[in-house]
């Protein structure tokens, strides 16, 4: 593990409120891991920014008669108020429209044209009749040529999750007319020629997914086409040629250069040399399944062409997408659940509590059901870890006026307690280095559960021999988990941290900080109360009847 460390999340589109299928595959694991890597001493930064370009802003701002600049300023605020409603902790979150990120992107065009990386070409484009203009990307839906899934993108299949080379029966996304064929100029970035040196960044890194790496790896077996990256639209980033005012960048060829033009931005600002902290750090890019082939062959092998100047990323976790009651989301069919209408119901801690325990590190998909989210905050975090904090700290307070007692000589069941503290923080960090968050969190609930079961067999209440033993361990047990649950739950750390009569902020804990029995004899605890309220069942009720109908 590096000591620096700069952690990105695939950026938001500026075209739309943020649901629950975005949080769960990139942006709450970042978050996670960003705050883990600090209880672990390392510098980490988490930067974000609004993914402003591209045809998915262009439509919808055309809908809905705005300009595209006071579209997506509107929607960068408010992404960022939903973001950080829920705890999500970006240390600097911008946008792709921003004059560091148009400047760069410019700079990186120059430098690849100097490579010899760049070449010009006349394409034929799809053009509508009906809207008069040149239907780019997702200006074009149809059959993807490879999985033959229907209403896909020009510019993605979402089922397969690669670029269609040429979209199959396509039609206008605005009117749904056929479009007609001419000649354009278009700019192409040599990507084929990177093959090679592709291949070698896979083989050579580890860290990144099995699963991924193979198919990523048949792709470039099966030969990559070079990569189209100037459109014939109005909004984005200019190309930087004189004779070329009417073109503008793809917008997969500028958005995740604001991975690092955002990330300098900051780290200059912040008085710090941005690009050399860029290269001394352990870079991830936190990503959902459907955008593997920008961020493993477009975004390293943009990096390759100006000669790693920025190096490439070592850790790209990966996760599937989220459904909603097993069904596809659907904004246009109101199956979806919006993030922040969840939080004005339902505390952030219950929302990450569940992600996390239903995403694991792997394509997959995972489903979001509302009957298993009651289930699991009432029985495994209100049930479980809830009920150790309560019963813990309530007795103790309740039979020791809320002081620490003085521990009694420990029996064969103390010292098997004993051990499960020592060894959780070590546990612990073998797993969330792995990025495996959901086993991770799976670890800290059989902790609390083995606790709860030391003190029913204890029986306290009863005030025999060992009863003091048994209070000392379970409080201590009481702040492990306090630090262990941090990255996962961070409110509901500092509450419980809090009830422990420890001042501060738990996020200043060092990681190993789990593992230490450091609440001694005579230690007053603080104010102690129930942690969490159930999720009643007509709530629940209530929340499947808002939805619409599935695809």
């Amino acid at each position: 593990m590096n000591s620096k460390a700069i952690i990105t999340s695939a950026l938001p589109y500026a075209n739309g409120e943020i649901h629950l299928g975005h949080v769960a595959s990139t942006y709450l694991p970042a978050d996670i891991t960003t705050r883990f890597l600090r209880q672990k001493a390392v510098e980490a930064y988490y930067i974000c920014a609004s993914d402003d370009f591209g045809t998915p802003i262009l439509i919808q701002s055309e809908k809905e008669g705005k300009t595209p600049e006071d579209y997506v300023e509107h929607w960068n605020k408010r992404d960022l108020e939903d973001f950080e409603a829920f705890n999500i902790k970006f240390d600097f979150f911008y946008k792709t429209s921003s004059p560091e990120n148009r400047k760069f992107v410019q700079d990186v065009f120059k430098k690849l044209e100097e490579g010899g990386h760049i070449y010009e070409n006349e394409i034929i484009q799809l053009y509508c009749n009906t809207d008069k203009k040149f239907l780019p990307d997702r200006y074009v839906i149809g059959i993807c040529p490879y999985c033959n899934a229907d209403d896909q993108y020009s510019d993605l299949c979402e089922k397969c999750g690669r670029v269609p080379d040429e979209i199959k029966d396509p039609r206008c996304s605005i009117c749904g007319q056929t479009p007609v064929k001419e000649k354009t100029k278009h700019y192409f970035f040599k990507l084929k020629n990177f093959s090679n040196k592709l291949a070698e960044y896979l083989d050579n890194n580890n860290n990144l997914q099995k699963d991924v790496k193979k198919y990523v790896q048949n792709w470039i077996k099966e030969g990559l086409t070079d990569w189209d990256i100037t459109r014939d639209i109005s909004w984005g980033i200019p190309i930087p040629i004189d004779s070329e005012k009417e073109k503008v960048f793809y917008g997969w060829f500028d958005n995740h250069l604001a991975y690092i033009s955002s990330t300098i931005k900051f780290l200059n600002d912040n008085g710090k040399d941005g690009k050399n902290f860029w290269n001394e750090s352990d870079i991830y890019h936190f990503i959902g399944k459907d955008i593997v082939y920008h961020h493993y062959l477009f975004l390293p092998a943009m990096r390759l062409g100006i000669n790693e100047e920025y190096k490439l990323p070592d850790y790209i976790p990966t996760r599937g997408h989220l459904t909603l009651q097993s069904k596809k989301i659907s904004k246009s069919r109101n199956w979806y659940i919006g993030l922040k209408e969840f939080l004005e119901i339902f505390p952030a801690d219950y929302l990450r509590f569940y992600l996390v325990s239903i995403n694991p590190y792997s394509q997959d998909d995972l489903n979001f059901d509302w009957d298993e989210f009651a289930t699991k905050i009432n029985s495994e975090l209100i049930g479980n870890l809830g009920n150790l904090v309560n019963r813990a700290l309530g007795f103790t307070v309740k039979s020791f006026n809320g002081v620490v007692p003085n521990p009694e000589d420990f029996d064969n069941m103390d010292k098997e307690s004993e051990k499960m503290i020592n060894e959780l923080a070590s546990d612990l960090s073998v797993l969330m280095e792995e990025n495996h968050l959901d086993r991770a969190l799976k670890k800290i609930l059989q902790f609390s559960a083995h606790f709860n079961q030391y003190f029913q067999h204890k029986e306290p209440w009863k005030n025999g021999p060992g009863t003091n033993s048994c209070v000392f361990l379970s409080v201590n047990a009481v702040r492990s988990l306090a630090i262990a649950t941090y990255p996962f739950m961070p409110e509901s750390s500092q509450k419980i941290w809090s009830q422990l009569g420890l001042d501060g902020d738990v996020a200043t804990q060092g990681f190993a900080e789990i593992s230490n029995i450091s609440l001694k004899q005579n230690h007053k605890l603080g104010s102690v109360s129930p942690l969490f309220e159930k999720v009643e069942e007509s709530v629940i009720e209530e929340q499947k009847s808002k939805l619409g109908e599935p695809n």
